[in-house]
């Protein structure tokens, strides 16, 4: 008779990921991988607010640790997603977690998180888990925006102005950058928009840089799958 073993929730249950879900715990780590990139480390302070079936079970299912986690920097299959609140205080990392029970409109896994940096910049972003580790971004600071982080993707942050997208195109076709998806969202006309390019190609790192550079582009980002 073989000797009894604990096996933890946080253990590997697959070649890919860490825990019970690839949902609640995969697709946790994803949504806050892609987030992070979203501003200048170092963090300081995190904020997760979590809804539906999210806000009722990440405690159980690993979800705070794996959000965690994925701000951290580490991947889904990452053994330290189990430690990620230890690593995050060692770190000086401040984190909270808001279930929020009383939205019922939304996916019932989203999470909505304010990230703040050393620098005081603050950031937010509303992330989805739909299943099977795959996620979407559908916010950034208020704004309402569509995209998944499979691909390397340009985020143009500018003034709904004329002639700044056709200067964002003529750069990436400088680089011979190919674009697989390109989308605009915006807050209202003559406000902030934000260009979401997608590429099936690496994307320079010189092309931020050179973004930056032209008049009415508040920021840009860059995230790389």
């Amino acid at each position: 008779m073989f000797p009894a073993s604990f096996i933890s929730v946080f253990d590997v249950l697959g070649p890919n990921m860490i825990g019970p879900s690839s949902s609640h715990t995969a697709g946790a780590a994803v949504i806050s991988g892609i987030v992070r990139k979203l501003i200048a480390p170092p963090l300081k302070r995190v904020e997760f607010t979590l809804y539906g079936s999210f806000a009722k079970t990440y405690r159980g299912h690993g979800t705070d640790r794996a959000l965690l986690g994925g701000i951290l920097g580490f991947s889904p299959d990452d053994l330290r997603i189990r430690d990620s609140f230890s690593i995050a205080q060692e770190q000086g990392l401040e984190f909270r977690f808001i279930p929020d029970e009383t939205e019922n409109d939304l996916h019932p896994n989203t999470v909505d998180i304010r990230m703040e940096n050393s620098a005081g910049q603050v950031i937010t972003a509303r992330g989805i888990s739909v299943g099977g580790g795959k996620v979407k971004i559908v916010r950034i600071n208020g704004v309402e925006v569509d995209f998944t982080g499979e691909y390397n993707t340009l985020i143009v942050i500018h003034q709904d102005t004329p002639g700044v997208v056709a200067h964002i195109t003529r750069i990436l076709s400088d680089h011979n950058v190919n674009i697989a998806f390109m989308q605009l969202f915006r807050e209202s006309k003559g406000h902030t928009a934000y260009s979401i390019i997608e590429s099936d190609g690496v994307l320079p790192g010189e092309i931020p840089r050179q973004l930056r550079e032209i008049p009415h582009i508040h920021d840009v980002m860059l995230v790389q799958p």
